[in-house]
């Protein structure tokens, strides 16, 4: 079933509801282990540091935008590993996630309109799209 759960998150209340379905999910086993994984972009890379100070305070920062979802996992029971990685979104999750050995990656929807996904491009309809695992997309 799943039991190694790829959980893609940006702090949003999108992830929020993302990880509630993973934990969901992982506790149907009981033993399943969750990976959240965080994708620092290039361009807000910059923009952290600026507004930060410095980067191991925009780093610091992160890592608290990431606890509470490690907290849920970890109360929930199920094993954790958190990873943080720098790249265009997309790409990365795309990578990340075949490259490991996943039985799903669950990811939220940020609800962009039509026009939005056509100018913008969506991150979970490219994630979709070339992961090879089952992809949960969360509303």
């Amino acid at each position: 079933m799943f039991s190694n759960i790829l959980l893609a998150i940006d702090g949003s209340d999108h992830s929020r509801r993302a990880a509630k379905k993973a934990i969901e999910m992982g506790k149907l086993l009981g033993d399943a282990s969750i990976e959240v994984l965080y994708i620092v972009d290039g361009s807000k890379s910059k923009s952290d540091v600026l507004q930060f100070g410095d980067s191991d305070s925009a780093s610091r920062k992160r890592r608290e935008m990431l606890q509470p979802f490690e907290t849920m996992i970890k109360s929930a029971g199920l094993t954790l590993k958190t990873s943080i990685l720098h790249g265009a979104p997309a790409e990365t999750i795309i990578k990340h996630a075949n490259e490991g050995s996943y039985d799903c990656l669950v990811l939220g929807s940020r609800g962009l309109s039509t026009v939005q996904t056509m100018i913008l491009g969506s991150v979970s309809h490219k994630v979709m799209k070339y992961v090879k695992a089952p992809v949960l997309m969360v509303k």
